[in-house]
């Protein structure tokens, strides 16, 4: 266990909520357990459930530099790992020859070209480098975005923290860094790497749980207005959505109405600020008139306060 590790869960837990996080006791456990084994963390879930946001508030807990590689299809090792400066070996070639001299240290100043002066180190190689104080968090996020090929690449990377670079040999840890991995499963993540990794399903919240998220994140919001909000949400996401609203659309959407002085909802300022929870036009269109003050209505309701899982977003 390294330095930074907390002592405990409930040490843990209280050191993201100074970063106002809300961890239940299943996600505190996965990444205590994630550091305490210094085991890569991977956590899924839907689109704006809080998964990047767990890396953030991790490295400013631990007081660690966070780096964070953001996948995307086409992602390859020069922009994920490293890549050589061909501007400045170019340059190094020209005044090698302008300067003359004799071929043998022509040839050596020639091999030095593919050495660590001239390596433009990207996020994944950035985060096995030593000289820190302390480890640094490496955010993996939305890997499934990234192609299958450079998933298995990650394999050496979170088996061994360790990179091989041929010209190089092979870059080493001394001291891991902390991995947190994000997938919002567009595609499967395969078994090997899932094997490497601490596994956690962050899921969207129920009632009590938004609601303390939502007074914890925007403390200035008033107290009914927040109720009303995370009751609408809730609503919101037992509905027939393309895109299921986000614990993120939640707090853009309550810190847009205190913006607005907003002190309770109503069914006009819902309608003139839906474009902040709903991101499809299909889904505007559904929620508009009489269905949102039903909705409205419902969230109102002191039954009002729990809720299931969310239905998958269609689409």
């Amino acid at each position: 266990m390294s330095a930074s590790t907390p002592a405990s869960i409930e040490e843990l837990r209280r050191l993201l909520a100074e970063q106002r996080y809300i961890a239940d006791d299943g996600l505190a456990t996965s990444v205590y357990l994630a550091l305490k084994l210094a085991r890569p963390l991977l956590l899924e879930g839907e689109a704006g459930v809080g998964k990047t946001e767990v890396a953030k508030v991790l490295s400013a807990a631990l007081g660690a530099d966070l780096i964070r590689l953001q996948c995307y299809e086409g992602l390859d090792v020069n922009h994920a790992v490293y890549e050589w400066n061909y501007a400045r070996q170019l340059i190094e070639i020209r005044l090698a020859e302008a300067e003359g001299g004799p071929a043998g240290d022509r040839h050596a100043r020639a091999g030095e070209l593919f050495g660590p002066d001239f390596l433009i180190e990207r996020p994944l190689l950035q985060a096995l480098r030593d000289g820190r104080p302390r480890p640094p968090v490496l955010l993996i996020d939305e890997l499934d975005r990234a192609d299958e090929e450079f998933e298995g690449y990650l394999l050496e990377l979170l088996s061994d923290f360790q990179i091989t670079i041929p010209e190089l040999g092979t870059i080493r840890a001394s001291s891991p860094p902390v991995v947190v991995i994000t997938s919002n499963r567009t595609r499967e993540l395969h078994d090997a790497l899932k094997r490497r990794c601490v596994y956690a399903w962050i899921d969207y919240p129920g009632f009590e749980k938004e609601l303390e998220i939502i007074t914890t994140r925007v403390p200035d919001a008033p107290a009914t207005l927040a109720a009303q909000v995370t009751g609408f949400v809730q609503e919101l996401r037992r509905a027939e959505l393309y895109k299921v609203t986000g614990v993120s659309e939640t707090l853009d959407w309550v810190a847009a109405l205190v913006a607005l002085d907003k002190r309770e909802l109503d069914a006009a300022t819902i309608e003139r600020t839906l474009g902040i929870v709903l991101k499809t036009q299909e889904d505007m269109q559904n929620l508009r008139g009489d269905r949102i003050q039903d909705m409205l209505n419902r969230a109102r309701a002191p039954g009002a306060r729990t809720s299931g899982p969310a239905p998958p977003a269609r689409g």
